[in-house]
C-alpha cells in the first residue's frame, strides 16, 4: 500500500536530522505501528505523507504511484495535536470536513449518522465541541478522520484521553476497518495495543530506523530462551538433579506448587522429558518478551 525508500529529512538548516535514510513497506489492509521515543522522528514521517512538508530525499509512494496532491483524498490523518473547532457544532464540523475530502454534503450526512450510530453519540450532533469532554471530543475527532472512507489511515496517539471502555470501543472500529481493507498506521506509546492490533512494526530512534518486520517476530529476535514452569508432586531428589543440569531462575514454592524460570538454548522436548521425573507438569511455556521490553531493550541498546 505504502512504500517509503530512503526518506531522509532535517531541520534548521540541515543542523537537525529528523529522519535519516528511512524505508519501510506498508502492506495493503494490514494494521502497521510506528513506534519510537518522543522525538524519534514519527511525526515528521507521518508529515510528509500528508504533504505537511517534504522530505529531503527519498521516495514514498502509494498503490505504486508516487505520492502526489491526489492522495490527500485516499488519507484519513488523526493527529496527536486535535485540530477541530471548539465553537462549531459537532454536525457542521462533519459536513465541512467531509466536503473538504470530497464527498458530498448528503454523502457526509449519510456516513456521519452511521459512525454516530456505532459509537453511541446520537445526541451530539447539535452540540458544540466545547460543551463536550476531551474523550467525547477524541470520538468526533475519530469520525472526522474516517468519514470519507480512506484507503490509508494514519492515526498518531488514537486513545489519548479515552477510558478504558471507551477505548475498547475504538479499538474494535479501528480493527473492523483493517477486516474491511483499510491499511492503518498507527502511531502510539501504548505497548499493549500495538500487540493486540498490529500486523508489523518498525521502530525509529535517533532518526534511524532500528528494527521492523512482523510483530511476532520482533518479539522472537529479543527472547532470552527462558521458559516458566510450575510443578505440582515433585520428587525432591529429582528435582535436585535437575537443578544441577538447568539454569534455574526465580524459584518459588507455594501452595504445593513449584514455580520457577529457566534459562535453556537447547532442545525443548529435552527439558519436558527431564521435567517428566522430577513431577507433574502444571504449565510449562517460552517467555517471549511483551513488546514494551522490546521497545525499551531496542531503545535502550541504540542511544
Amino acid at each position: 500500500m505504502l512504500k517509503a525508500e530512503h526518506i531522509r529529512k532535517t531541520y534548521n538548516a540541515g543542523k537537525k536530522t529528523a529522519l535519516d535514510d528511512f524505508s519501510i513497506h506498508v502492506p495493503k489492509g494490514s494494521i502497521y505501528g510506528l513506534l519510537g521515543p518522543n522525538g524519534a522522528g514519527k511525526t515528521s514521517f507521518i508529515r510528509i505523507i500528508n504533504q505537511i512538508t517534504q522530505a529531503d530525499s527519498g521516495e514514498i509512494s502509494i498503490n505504486g504511484q508516487k505520492l502526489n496532491p491526489d492522495h490527500i483524498k485516499d488519507i484519513g490523518y488523526m493527529p496527536e495535536e486535535r485540530g477541530l473547532y471548539k465553537n462549531m457544532t459537532v454536525g457542521d464540523q462533519l459536513l465541512y470536513f467531509g466536503e473538504l475530502k470530497g464527498m458530498s454534503k448528503n454523502d457526509a450526512l449519510n456516513e456521519a449518522k452511521k459512525w454516530f450510530e456505532k459509537l453511541h453519540i446520537d445526541q451530539w450532533w447539535k452540540k458544540k465541541l466545547s460543551e463536550l469532554s476531551k474523550g467525547m471530543a477524541q470520538k468526533i475527532q475519530f469520525v472526522v478522520t474516517v468519514l470519507h472512507r480512506p484507503n490509508l489511515l494514519i492515526l498518531d496517539e488514537p486513545f489519548s484521553g479515552f477510558d478504558p471502555v471507551n477505548a475498547n470501543l475504538i479499538k474494535d472500529q479501528i480493527i473492523e476497518l483493517k477486516n474491511n481493507g483499510t491499511t492503518i498506521i498507527l502511531s502510539t506509546h501504548r505497548m499493549e495495543s500495538v500487540e493486540e492490533m498490529c500486523d508489523y512494526v518498525a521502530l525509529i530512534n535517533n532518526s534511524k530506523k532500528i528494527i521492523d518486520g512482523r510483530v511476532f517476530d520482533v518479539r522472537e529476535k529479543f527472547k532470552k530462551n527462558i521458559f516458566g514452569i510450575t510443578l505440582s508432586e515433585v520428587q525432591d531428589i529429582q528435582f535436585d538433579h535437575f537443578k544441577r543440569k538447568y539454569e534455574i531462575i526465580n524459584i518459588i514454592n507455594e501452595n504445593n506448587l513449584i514455580s520457577f524460570d529457566l534459562k535453556n538454548e537447547t532442545n525443548q522436548n529435552d527439558i519436558l522429558l527431564d521435567l517428566v521425573n522430577v513431577g507433574k507438569v502444571r504449565s510449562f511455556e517460552e517467555k517471549i518478551p511483551s513488546m514494551n521490553e522490546v521497545f525499551i531493550n531496542a531503545v535502550s541498546s541504540n542511544i
